[in-house]
């Protein structure tokens, strides 16, 4: 039997497919702009991907589909709604992926959850059996590996970790609450927040740029979000007894401006005996992370 997977990785800024071998190795992939406020526009993005990953002598090949997807999801019925895709409420996408490759298994998870299977199985999470996966970038997600399994929860939606509040009378989240972590260290809310200290930039970039250079409001900003990552990270450490926090995303390509205050958090706020070897390391899958966690469900 072919070791060939096709991955599909929907988002709310791009979506993507390819094919990934029984190694978690990405052979060919395709990518397109999320259309967030059309629902068939973003379906007919999803279709493009898929047969442009499959057109290739591979694609006959393939012997299942696994899916990541924005969520909430319900992997119950196979719907999805993604905060950031507006016309896919109680999206069927995993019924309209089966309808379009009838004949093939198709498994579906949250993308959070696909990133950090993709780190687990192929990445910097390989070797440890408790894990979280990180994305820290326009916005903050997450996903947990747990005795070697990705967990998902009751509705497959455990490890979002972005909605854990760290600013109980902080900004609005676009997920109804108020002060979640996302709405602190996404990288728009880094680039707000430093403005509304005096900061004259306009964007996460120009942030990092000015951070490195020494501009003290650019430090600042850096410093408020790794330590609201960091009590995030400490609260899902020790509810999950977890031992390696796996994080990647356009935010923490910053590299140490991000990780050094979330380090320094935890310091101070993992002090359970069972969380004192607890790491936090860079992803080194990079954007491909979804993808190819999306091929392990299938390959798994």
């Amino acid at each position: 039997m072919s070791d060939l997977a096709l991955a599909v990785d929907v988002g709310g800024t791009k979506i993507a497919a390819g094919l990934v071998d029984g190694s978690g190795t990405l052979l060919r992939t395709a990518r397109r702009p999320t259309p967030a406020h059309d629902r068939e526009a973003a379906w007919t993005a999803v279709t493009e991907v898929i047969e442009e990953a499959l057109s290739g002598p591979e694609g006959a090949a393939v012997r299942g589909i696994g899916v990541g997807c924005a969520g909430p999801v319900d992997t119950t019925r196979g719907t999805v709604s993604p905060i950031n895709i507006s016309g896919w409420q109680d999206f069927p996408l995993r019924d309209r992926i089966s309808a379009l490759l009838p004949g093939l298994p198709v498994a579906l998870a949250v993308d959070g959850a696909c990133t950090a299977l993709g780190e687990h199985w192929a990445g910097a999470g390989q070797g440890t059996d408790f894990m979280l996966g990180m994305v820290v970038s326009t916005g903050v997600g997450g996903g947990l590996v747990l005795g070697g399994r990705p967990f998902g929860g009751r509705t497959g939606n455990a490890g979002h970790i972005g909605h854990v509040v760290v600013e109980p009378d902080g900004h609005p989240c676009t997920c109804g609450g108020r002060g979640c972590v996302e709405t602190v260290a996404g990288g728009p809310h880094l680039s707000r927040w430093a403005r509304e200290q005096g900061w004259t930039g306009q964007d996460t970039v120009a942030l990092a740029a000015d951070a490195r250079a020494g501009d003290q409001l650019a430090l600042a900003a850096f410093e408020r979000g790794g330590h609201a990552v960091g009590l995030a990270i400490a609260a899902a450490a020790a509810v999950c007894d977890l031992d390696l926090v796996v994080i990647g995303g356009g935010v923490a390509a910053v590299g140490p401006l991000l990780f050094d205050p979330i380090r320094r958090c935890l310091d101070t706020h993992a002090g359970l005996s069972f969380l004192a070897g607890l790491r936090v390391v860079p992803a080194t899958l990079g954007g491909d992370a979804g993808l190819v966690g999306a091929a392990r469900l299938i390959s798994g």
